[in-house]
């Protein structure tokens, strides 16, 4: 069962994902606790691999409201948990033009927090346009079927 704490709503809109990966966190006690209040963004994070280990980057958890001196910080850098296969395989198509790693989710899952990564390609600015103008037409067919009525 997942419980959701927030999503990167501009990941989709500025990368086209093409596969999706669920990684562990590596966190402080006081981090889990601000995530279970919902205190986070993913707003400008990404994910990098370095040595054979991959690190999410410029993700903020807000510091736990009940914690004293030993609190984290906000915008360190958290380390992931995936097998080294997946690691390697993601490293070889980042290397390609143009791929990025992108955090789409962070949520619980079974009591443990995880991020969903997403193997992303930019969008040009006209791709975006197109989107924008799909989904305009998309609505506008439901609008008019939803009008009709079925005898």
């Amino acid at each position: 069962m997942e419980k959701l704490i927030c999503t990167n709503k501009k990941a989709r809109r500025d990368y086209a994902i093409d596969e999706t990966y669920e990684a562990g966190m590596v966190l402080m006690g006081t981090e889990v606790k601000a995530l279970r209040q919902g205190k986070t963004h993913l707003k400008d994070s990404y994910a990098r691999i370095k040595d054979d280990e991959i690190f999410l980057v410029d993700t903020h958890i807000s510091p736990y409201s009940h914690g004293n001196q030993l609190n984290h910080e906000p915008d360190r850098t958290r380390k992931l948990l995936m097998h080294k296969r997946e690691i390697r395989k993601l490293y070889g198509k980042t290397r390609e033009r143009g791929y990025t790693l992108v955090p789409l989710k962070i949520y619980f899952k079974d009591g443990r927090a995880k991020v969903e990564i997403g193997l992303g390609k930019g969008k040009r600015l006209y791709d975006k346009r197109e989107d924008l103008k799909r989904k305009a037409m998309e609505r506008e067919i439901e609008r008019s079927f939803k009008g009709r009525r079925v005898r």
